[in-house]
């Protein structure tokens, strides 16, 4: 990680506060009191800046490379049989490895937590990243980790933005409604995101959907509305159950619906097979798709596995 740490001390990161403004097309369907966070960050070398594509690490940790930016998500590096705590005495068994290692990892750009539980944060790496690593979570998890020492921290609340500029490519995080579970579990649970990524670059643009360890409720009928044109939907699935009882995370059938309601050119399951909470399997989800006629829609990555994408036209 050597190469990582040297990295972000060289950055000269600016993280600003500004009042957002209503921009032209539909990705700028925002309230306009939502505040604008921006970040710039040194250009890279020209040949990285070909790359798009989506590599799963395993959990809902995944590496996106677009245009020379390089954004991980939920980074989860525990090997098989560690534990994390889930909080309330809770704990969770990995019954996976991850595909690489924490320091066989890229140079990050941006790290995007979804939500500051142990399978989307470990202890691993909450030691090892570099405290200068630019951090896009909710405003909770935020004030958490500053305390941590992590000193590029943006938190965001539901509908509020981050506008990512690198050399010729931007990325603009929204932040999306997202509730870990049923209101009387989900209020004892720590508060989820999901994430709207809007790359572009001179070579077009995608807009990625992230969901964040959500289920489906009324708050998120509002995301098709606002952000049409998905060209990538990252499903966090698993049907997660705590004491085995109460299901916190999306299962094959929340999924399809899921699935329906963002209406994706493409869709991507993650989060499904990594800790004994996980208690949908993808197989579950597979003959969902099946049989809601949507097969054509989804692409299953095996853990390392890349899936290469070309960026749409402009909209």
């Amino acid at each position: 990680m050597k190469h990582l740490v040297s990295r972000h001390r060289c950055f000269v990161i600016e993280i600003l506060l500004v009042l957002a403004s209503v921009l032209a097309g539909p990705a700028s369907a925002q309230p306009t009191t939502a505040p604008r966070y921006t970040l710039n960050i040194p250009a890279g070398t020209p040949a990285a800046q070909a790359e798009h594509s989506v590599q799963f690490i395993g959990t809902a940790t995944v590496l996106l490379r677009y245009g020379g930016l390089t954004v991980l998500t939920d980074p989860n590096f525990l090997h098989k049989g560690e534990h994390v705590h889930l909080g309330y005495g809770l704990t969770s068994e990995r019954q996976t490895n991850p595909a690489i290692d924490f320091g066989a990892l890229p140079p990050i750009d941006l790290v995007l937590v979804s939500h500051l539980h142990e399978d989307h944060f470990d202890k691993l790496v909450q030691e090892k990243l570099n405290r200068a690593t630019p951090i896009v979570t909710t405003a909770p998890a935020a004030d958490k980790l500053r305390q941590m020492g992590f000193t590029a921290v943006i938190g965001l609340g539901t509908w509020q933005d981050l506008q990512v500029t690198k050399g010729g490519t931007t990325l603009r995080v929204t932040s999306m409604p997202g509730r870990h579970g049923p209101l009387p579990v989900a209020a004892l649970l720590p508060p989820v995101m999901g994430s709207m990524l809007d790359f572009a670059s001179a070579a077009g643009h995608y807009r990625v959907y992230v969901s964040g360890d959500t289920m489906v409720y009324g708050d998120i009928d509002e995301i098709p509305r606002r952000y049409p044109g998905v060209n990538l939907a990252l499903l966090h699935l698993g049907g997660t159950k705590i004491l085995g009882i109460v299901t916190v995370t999306m299962d094959a059938q929340e999924g399809v619906k899921m699935l329906k309601l963002i209406a994706p050119d493409r869709a991507i399951p993650i989060h499904y097979n990594d800790y004994d909470v996980f208690k949908s399997p993808l197989s579950d989800f597979q003959k969902a798709v099946q049989k809601a006629g949507l097969a054509d829609k989804v692409t299953y990555l095996k853990h390392g596995e890349t899936w290469k994408f070309e960026p749409a036209a402009a909209r």
